[in-house]
């Protein structure tokens, strides 16, 4: 199974290049077949030059102006429009997701599973340097998401998840064009059927440049798609539902 990884990034000059090499070489020792899909997100700075001289190095490297206007849901969409693998992993560009969370995706996607999901707050995980006022906006949020959905998963906020490719035709159209998309996603591929593992993940903040994540995105572009996807769940009539099924691993 071929694993496509779509990278948004903004002006992530100073961690771009970590981030994509570490990758490469942790999907290259597990013998994952692959590619890499930095999509810049009208960067003022050098990110694109950045990655452009490691794909001359590496062919399974590639990076792409998003085509769309600016906003992290717009470049992830480009990506989806583009990746060529069998499933797809969407990945936080500056360096807080560990590359080794997707090798253990990719077990689970190739063990039948449509969509692999990690939690950063469930035994097993690990956090570094999660600033307090987001950490409690975050909690809060994805246990309304958890309570609405009747949902056996406590991170849906976050990005770092893979999907088989017939997920992503799945859950189109995609209307976030912003950080939203993050719960999109997820939530889409639960309300129509989706089978999907939960797996604990390790998680730090960034060391170089500034999250793009205003904590005003926590509000009603957040609100709106979760309730969009509630109540296309439940008024299509089961017209998109699917079996699912629902698997929590253990820690490592």
């Amino acid at each position: 199974m071929m694993l496509s990884v779509v990278i948004p990034a903004r002006d992530e000059a100073g961690s771009i290049a970590a981030t994509v090499s570490e990758t490469i070489e942790c999907l290259e020792r597990a013998g994952i077949e692959h590619e890499v899909l930095v999509i810049d997100d009208a960067s003022g700075d050098d990110t694109a030059a950045v990655v452009e001289a490691l794909a001359a190095e590496h062919p399974a490297i590639s990076v792409h102006r998003s085509h769309h206007p600016n906003g992290f849901g717009f470049a992830v969409r480009a990506g989806l429009e583009r990746f060529r693998g069998d499933a797809v992993a969407v990945m936080m560009a500056d360096g807080s997701d560990d590359p080794a969370d997707l090798v253990r995706y990719h077990t689970l996607l190739e063990q039948g599973y449509d969509c692999a999901f990690g939690s950063r707050f469930m035994a097993g995980s690990r956090v570094e340097g999660y600033p307090p006022v987001k950490l409690a906006v975050n909690r809060l949020a994805n246990w309304f998401v958890r309570a609405l959905f009747r949902l056996g998963y406590n991170d849906t906020t976050n990005a770092f998840k893979a999907y088989r490719r017939e997920v992503i035709e799945t859950v189109q159209p995609l209307f976030s064009n912003h950080f939203n998309l993050t719960v999109e996603l997820p939530l889409k591929a639960f309300a129509r059927g989706h089978s999907f593992a939960v797996i604990p993940i390790s998680w730090r903040n960034r060391s170089a440049g500034q999250s793009k994540l205003g904590m005003q995105e926590m509000g009603g572009r957040y609100l709106f798609i979760v309730l969009y996807v509630f109540l296309e769940r439940h008024l299509s009539r089961g017209d998109y539902y699917r079996r699912s099924r629902t698997v929590t691993q253990p820690s490592r």
